[in-house]
């Protein structure tokens, strides 16, 4: 079973969630590497007055990205919100995605993300306004509700449908749970049940089999996969094959190899360098960084500690990529020789 949105036939189910701060360009192209079937732009306010600073001018899609291109706008006002939606198609988007997921206090203290779910009106009138302002199709993330007592996704869903929307993400938390206790998947399957529209199950997704469990009692049409791709994004192409049952296959391709993943931290460290100015370049990478030896450290808390606090004092971007090479030689080298 194929996954579409409007034109796009995407490769995969598997869909990186749109995260602030984190899916800039250079993490959307080693996600898309691994196999990601569609990645999002950072979230972007919609207000047009902010285009010129240079958060903003960082987060744009650009042109040259592969298609599907899509942005994810936030904000309150259904005017403004169409205007943004418009100008980011005329630079290239070809998929608008609608925030009203967010759990953020400086986010929902101006009533936006997942405060609008509070605002089934204002909701309608928001969806109804960005479908119509485009030519593109429109899509939306949102929550299970504002607060345990509150689930109203399965009522903002049919809203989606009734207002055109081609695909909603559903994050199986409330926002006052945050990223905090555990997801629940019923609210998930209630509204697969009741609408038409692709449904893309969020949260809680931290191996294949947990893919394997959510996408059975969901019955979803994909999944979208947020922190687990911190510091592993060929997460992708593991739970993939996993999905595929190609450890069966006598052509399934092997674990991805240590070597292969200094090349692609490396690659993405460039990339991070090049997209940003070199300053902020490096500070950007240090999360990144931090999440990659995470990953690969994970056996000794006290040398990821030390390495983490020598690599993170570097203020040069080429030094930061030198040190960081350096160590992934060392440590691929002392992982290789223990398991002769």
């Amino acid at each position: 079973m194929s996954l579409n949105i409007g034109p796009y036939k995407l490769r995969s189910h598997l869909l990186l969630a749109p995260m602030a701060g984190i899916t800039d360009k250079p993490y959307r192209e080693i996600c898309q590497y691994f196999g990601a079937g569609l990645t999002y732009s950072e979230m972007i306010s919609s207000d047009l007055s902010l285009l010129k600073t240079r958060k903003t001018q960082n987060r744009l899609l650009q042109s040259s990205e592969p298609e599907p291109r899509t942005v994810q706008i936030l904000g309150t006002d259904p005017r403004v919100m169409a205007e943004s939606a418009q100008f980011n198609q005329s630079i290239g988007a070809n998929i608008i995605d609608i925030n009203m997921g967010c759990p953020a206090k400086k986010v929902c203290s101006k009533a936006a993300g997942s405060a609008l779910m509070k605002e089934p009106k204002l909701v309608k009138e928001i969806l109804n306004h960005v479908v119509k302002a485009v030519s593109i199709p429109v899509t939306l993330k949102i929550r299970t509700g504002w607060e345990t007592k509150h689930r109203n996704a399965l009522e903002i869903a049919k809203i989606a449908e009734d207002c055109g929307i081609s695909l909603l993400s559903i994050h199986g938390r409330t926002r006052k749970q945050a990223y905090t206790g555990f997801a629940e998947f019923e609210t998930i399957r209630q509204i697969k049940q009741a609408i038409d529209i692709p449904i893309i199950a969020n949260g809680d997704i931290y191996c294949a089999e947990d893919a394997k469990f959510i996408l059975k009692y969901t019955q979803a049409d994909g999944l979208m996969l947020g922190r687990i791709t911190r510091g592993q994004p060929w997460v992708f192409e593991e739970i993939s094959n996993a999905l595929n049952h190609q450890k069966n296959d006598p052509k399934h391709k092997s674990p991805i190899s240590l070597e292969t993943k200094k090349i692609i931290i490396l690659k993405h460290l460039r990339g991070i360098h090049k997209h940003y100015e070199d300053k902020q370049a490096v500070c950007i990478a240090r999360k990144h960084i931090g999440w990659y030896l995470s990953n690969l450290i994970n056996w000794d808390e006290n040398l990821l500690k030390s390495i983490r606090t020598e690599i993170f004092s570097i203020t040069v971007a080429e030094k930061q990529y030198q040190k960081l090479e350096e160590i992934l030689i060392i440590l691929i080298t002392k992982r290789l020789s223990a398991t002769l």
